[in-house]
């Protein structure tokens, strides 16, 4: 299978787990969504707000559009109901960007400069896309950690599960 087309499962699976996760995610308690719970940004909604963030930031790198932010825990949106607009919005520009991309394009460098550190750096987008999916994935398992400790059932999320 061509990196594309597996980047592109990828991100179908992402966009599905990312629904899932918003669905269940609904059903708590917006006190309990922002409730500090130790997590590394706090909350669900602060890990959520994370991903949402740096998904745009790097979307912005892809599409040579620059997405303004100071630090990565800039909150972008402090009601759920627009964090998951966003969410759904970003999900489907990442579906729309894979398929403008052939394989060839996997392999030219992206620079950008970081805004951790501020160290200008450089990678194929191929390598940036599976970093995506693979932040992605590491935050949800955060975040079902979460839901878990609150008390609340989040599902299966496992791409073997995933609809065909």
């Amino acid at each position: 299978m061509e990196s594309i087309n597996l980047l592109r499962e990828f991100y179908r699976y992402n966009t599905l787990a990312n629904q899932h996760i918003y669905a269940v995610c609904a059903t708590v308690p917006d006190s309990e969504r922002k409730r500090d719970l130790g997590a590394f940004f706090h909350s669900i909604h602060g890990t959520l707000n994370h991903l949402l963030l740096t998904d745009c930031i790097w979307l912005g790198r892809l599409k040579a559009v620059e997405f303004p932010v100071r630090t990565l825990r800039d909150e972008l949106h402090t009601d759920f109901a627009e964090l998951a607009r966003e969410r759904e919005k970003t999900d489907g520009e990442f579906d729309t960007l894979l398929y403008t991309y052939l394989e060839a394009d996997l392999d030219c460098d992206l620079t950008y400069t970081s805004i951790a550190n501020g160290i200008t750096r450089s990678y194929p987008p191929r390598d940036v896309l599976l970093h995506i999916c693979n932040h992605q994935t590491h935050h949800r398992g955060q975040i079902t950690a979460l839901i878990q400790q609150l008390g609340f059932d989040y599902g299966d999320i496992d791409l073997l599960f995933m609809p065909r």
